[in-house]
């Protein structure tokens, strides 16, 4: 794959300066969209909701996506990973919400933490643009 197949889009988040990633890149026919939160810049939206946290961080992955002019009927895969098993509903609901028509496959889990201890949903996107 030449460097021209691949682009990569920054979305201004500090840990992307920091730890030396993009927050989506695009290989052939797949969009990866990297971890995202509820962090825009340096504020935390939904902070103690995890419903908000997820559709703010999956808003967040959509408009990365949109950067290759694709949108919620590309995506193919979803992960959501939470800080508390008693999350799960509040984000599953937030998913449902935005990809019931779509019906990518997903994977949730639920991990120790994050870089932030109030960061309490990350989510992933893939998506095709074949």
């Amino acid at each position: 794959m030449t460097s021209d197949a691949v682009r990569r889009v920054q979305s201004g988040s500090p840990w992307e300066e920091s730890f030396g990633f993009a927050r989506a890149v695009a290989a052939g026919d797949r969009v990866l969209v990297a971890g995202t939160s509820s962090f825009k810049g340096r504020v935390l939206y939904g902070e103690g909701d995890p419903y908000e946290q997820a559709k703010v961080a999956f808003a967040a992955a959509l408009d990365a996506i949109a950067e290759f002019g694709l949108g919620p009927e590309s995506v193919i895969r979803t992960r959501m990973y939470l800080s508390h098993l008693r999350d799960v509903d509040e984000a599953g609901r937030a998913h449902k919400e935005l990809f019931d028509s779509v019906r990518p496959v997903s994977t949730l889990l639920v991990v120790e933490g994050f870089v932030d201890p109030r960061i309490l949903v990350e989510v992933e996107l893939e998506a095709f643009r074949g």
